[in-house]
């Protein structure tokens, strides 16, 4: 690219030319690592800065484009690293009023519908644990061993000493009578 080499050259209008053309495919590289648009500008900056110092190594066998790209991609990762290192983490004191009240409502949501979630769970197993005291000992055997503990056809007949098809006859028709039992439940 003549402009690079211009540039290269020392030639300040050819690399004014340059941030001119690029500026915003560098910007659009920069905002997709930072989300506020001062750091955006800020990292932009440092990238045009970098690619004026290492014109020299711009051989001019990609596309200019995609070397500037590489360097603002590489910019950008490196000056993440660096606030990293010297930004602490977030804390709650960081957070405005209205953001901090979100975020405690979020919080509360997503906690209560847990402890719901844990209730019903609990709830379930102790239906289940009462359905499956009716069941015949095969019945309760099959759908614990196949629903409960996921063990495999083939590995409940090890278990077993069944046949593998009177596993799946046996677990199959335990199914069928535990959901008529949870139906007749359901329908008292």
């Amino acid at each position: 690219m003549e402009l690079a080499r211009l540039a290269r050259d020392g030639d300040e209008s050819a690399f004014g030319e340059i941030v001119r053309r690029h500026s915003p495919r560098v910007f659009r590289v920069a905002s997709r690592f930072f989300r506020r648009r001062e750091q955006a500008e800020e990292a932009a900056q440092e990238i045009f800065l970098k690619a004026f110092t290492e014109l020299g190594s711009y051989e001019a066998r990609g596309s200019f484009e995609g070397w500037l790209t590489r360097i603002a991609t590489n910019t950008c990762l490196n000056l993440l690293r660096s606030q990293k290192r010297r930004t602490p983490e977030l804390t709650a004191a960081d957070l405005t009023e209205d953001e901090g009240a979100w975020l405690d409502t979020q919080l509360s949501d997503v906690a209560a519908e847990r402890h719901r979630a844990a209730e019903n769970a609990t709830v379930a197993a102790d239906l289940a644990d009462k359905v499956l005291d009716t069941m015949s000992p095969d019945d309760r055997l099959a759908l614990t061993l196949v629903d409960g503990e996921e063990l495999s056809v083939k590995e409940v007949a090890e278990v077993t000493g069944w046949s593998e098809s009177k596993v799946k006859v046996q677990a199959f028709r335990a199914r069928r009578r535990m959901r008529e039992a949870v139906e007749r439940l359901l329908g008292r």
